[in-house]
């Protein structure tokens, strides 16, 4: 099922701009976003080919089936109450029925949870992409011979340190493992009968070789396979990312110079502060009288860590308006169920 069926057939119950336009932090860049409700024909409901969700190929354009909706409703899903009470003046259509829906507050204290909760996964998010951007890895792959070490007078150097005051490559010598040490190996150096320290610049360990009877090692070395997995994962991960990101958003984010997703901690703060509204006024504003603040953090007006030190203030605050919060532990299930099923009926019957 597409978006031009759910049209074609006339299914949409509800649709509306979504995202910055709602939130009243649209600029000229912003794109527009619209998400909505629909629901299923009857025939389709009651068989085996039930569809939750009908989105564009970006997401930029997502539908719920009425279900669906329903369902994350009852879960106080950020995404789902700022779709259902989203500003009269971005709504694009709307069914009668769905009108009504829009009448009864589903607002519980389980917004501390779901608001709140997904505020911390996005500053966890926020600090892992803060790290990236300060810690870039570089393009060229190190190998397992950057992770293996030397003993060398007192102290260790790098095995290519060692290697190159010796005047010889890794693939004249030949490792021994050293019994009862960890990743610790005898060094010989010889001439041809040796198999290297590595098979090849893409090995992801070390060779051994044997080692004829008798013949003393020149050093001990050290293979951290510990940390080359670790730089072998980080890699990856830094690279995957680079890949996947939206360089429109990645070029506004380095160009306000504080290195952090501004963009990404903007939203986060209007999370935090949605949370905070709900839990002490027992309303959930959409469009938002915050707004010059929040512009601020997305144009990067504070550090990073001003702005994590800003978060944890309004979690702290938001613990306390919630101990002394009028609202609901949960919102009606049973109730939602009934609207569901009336909704459902009606919309039916008028077909």
């Amino acid at each position: 099922m597409t978006i031009e069926d759910l049209r074609q057939k006339d299914l949409i119950i509800y649709e509306c701009l979504s995202g910055s336009h709602a939130y009243g932090l649209s600029t000229q860049d912003s794109d527009v976003d619209i998400k909505g409700v629909f629901i299923l024909p009857e025939d389709q409901f009651f068989g085996l080919s039930y569809v939750d969700q009908v989105s564009d190929e970006k997401n930029d354009t997502v539908y719920y089936e009425l279900k669906r909706f329903i369902e994350l409703l009852s879960k106080s899903n950020p995404n789902i109450l700022e779709l259902l009470y989203s500003p009269e003046d971005c709504i694009i259509s709307m069914h009668p029925l769905f009108a009504s829906l829009r009448q009864y507050n589903f607002l519980s204290r389980q917004c501390k949870d779901s608001f709140g909760g997904y505020a911390m996964t996005q500053i966890r998010k926020a600090k892992g992409l803060n790290k990236k951007i300060l810690n870039p890895v570089e393009k060229k792959r190190k190998g397992v011979l950057d992770f293996c070490f030397a003993i060398y007078g007192q102290g260790s150097v790098t095995l290519k340190e060692f290697l190159n005051q010796h005047g010889c490559s890794h693939e004249a010598c030949g490792l021994a493992k050293i019994p009862h040490m960890a990743d610790t190996y005898g060094l010989y150096i010889g001439s041809g009968e040796f198999k290297g320290v590595v098979n090849g610049e893409n090995a992801n360990d070390i060779t051994l070789s044997h080692i004829p009877v008798g013949m003393e090692p020149v050093t001990i070395m050290s293979f951290n396979k510990s940390a080359y997995s670790s730089y072998c994962k980080e890699y990856k991960a830094y690279w995957e990312w680079v890949e996947r990101r939206n360089d429109k958003r990645y070029r506004g984010t380095m160009s306000h110079g504080m290195g952090y997703d501004a963009k990404n901690m903007m939203h986060t703060l209007r999370l935090l502060n949605m949370c905070e509204e709900i839990g002490r006024l027992g309303q959930l504003n959409v469009r938002r009288e915050d707004r010059e603040y929040l512009l601020k953090v997305k144009n990067g007006y504070w550090s990073y860590d001003d702005l994590i030190s800003s978060a944890q203030i309004k979690i702290d605050q938001i613990e306390r308006c919630y101990q002394d919060s009028d609202l609901p532990e949960f919102p009606d299930v049973s109730k939602l169920d009934a609207i569901l099923i009336n909704m459902r009926k009606q919309f039916y019957n008028i077909k």
